[in-house]
């Protein structure tokens, strides 16, 4: 850069009460979304449950686009955080053992992320389809990629890698976006311990046992 340029501004860092305030606004719109879907959702309701005006969180998110996109991206990045940490260089049965315990587990925890998460996907994505063409797909890809290594290695089963994603994803996320089914036949849920001790046992059995040589 010349002298005579004028130095470009570096983008600020959120403060700590900006970043208070959007995780606010997002822990209140995933409330509102959850219940009501993007269309019936409103920006009153959303600062309403964020004990806010609606000034103040349009200075966050100029749009209810922005908050939803904003509140599908933390789900989404919440969710992957499992599976980036598969490592290559551990052993697949215990990579895979806590793969399936950490997304259970976070469809325990979460049952109304993941059910806004997959009416988005079953509505055709068109708010994160962009997302799910970018990011999610390379990731998965990479990830396929060191399931391939551990068949080549000997040390899994041949299993196509996206498919096995596909039915831990499945499996895992069915407690949450089908928990009324699930409590209608059983009675439970699981978000109870017990529930949820049994339906890792029974998963991981299901998974490693065919997949372990």
């Amino acid at each position: 850069m010349s002298l005579d340029e004028p130095a470009r501004k570096r983008p600020r860092k959120a403060t700590r009460i900006q970043t208070v305030n959007r995780d606010r606004i997002l822990a209140a719109a995933l409330e509102i979304f959850s219940r009501f879907g993007f269309r019936g959702t409103t920006l009153d309701e959303i600062a309403r449950e964020a004990g806010m005006s609606k000034s103040n969180l349009l200075y966050y998110y100029p749009s209810k686009a922005q908050i939803y996109k904003a509140v599908l991206e933390e789900i989404l990045d919440e969710w992957l955080k499992p599976l980036r940490a598969l490592d290559v260089a551990g052993d697949p049965a215990a990579e895979l053992g806590d793969y399936i315990a950490r997304k259970l587990d976070h469809s325990a925890k979460n049952p109304k992320a993941s059910r806004l998460f997959a009416n988005e996907v079953l509505e055709g994505a068109p708010a994160m389809m962009d997302v799910l063409k970018g990011p999610l797909k390379d990731l998965v890809d990479a990830k396929a990629g060191v399931i391939r290594i551990w068949i080549d290695e000997g040390r899994l089963k041949p299993v196509d890698p996206y498919h096995l994603v596909f039915m831990i994803w499945a499996t895992t996320q069915h407690y949450a976006d089908f928990e009324t089914q699930i409590s209608a036949i059983t009675g439970r849920s699981i978000a109870e311990p017990g529930f949820h001790k049994d339906a890792e046992a029974a998963l991981k059995a299901l998974f490693l046992q065919a997949l372990i040589p």
